[in-house]
């Protein structure tokens, strides 16, 4: 079974300003592929917690794939992609690629994200856009990759 941790990132949502939307539509995807979501949890748009809860999610295997939602536009208050890149071991950029340039379908202003998609240690982290909308249509584009994703990080390679 695929174990998934979600990662709100959102000043507004943070304050109690504004409802997690994003989190919440993310986690019932995932319950609907029958994947197991071990941990969710808001922050607000700061490089630091930002960067320090995925290292301690992966270093702690807490889940297989660690979800983010938020943050990967081009505003001043967008972090995550700062705060996700010095945390992979490596990165996999044909996922963001794919993000990027299927997400026109759905906007014109897809090409826009600086969303990431990596690794670090064995679990599988990707940047997902911040409306809820655009997070599981996202993820939709790569869920049929993230079994063999994480068959690969955890040695099994079928071959």
């Amino acid at each position: 079974m695929i174990t998934v941790a979600i990662l709100t990132i959102s000043d507004s949502a943070m304050a109690g300003k504004r409802e997690d939307v994003s989190g919440p539509a993310l986690k019932y995807r995932c319950l609907e592929l029958k994947w197991h979501v071990t941990a969710t949890k808001i922050v607000a748009d700061d490089e630091q917690v930002i960067r320090s809860v995925l290292a301690d999610w992966a270093d702690c295997e807490m889940a297989d794939v660690i979800l983010t939602t938020g943050g990967t536009g081009i505003s001043p208050l967008d972090v995550t992609p700062e705060a996700t890149r010095p945390v992979l071991d490596r990165e996999i950029p044909g996922v963001a690629e794919l993000l990027r340039s299927k997400g026109l379908e759905q906007t014109k202003f897809s090409v826009l994200s600086r969303a990431l998609a990596g690794s670090r240690k064995q679990s599988f982290i990707l940047n997902l856009p911040g409306s809820p909308k655009g997070a599981v249509f996202s993820l939709g584009l790569v869920e049929a990759l993230i079994p063999h994703v994480v068959d690969l990080l955890h040695g099994r390679t079928g071959h």
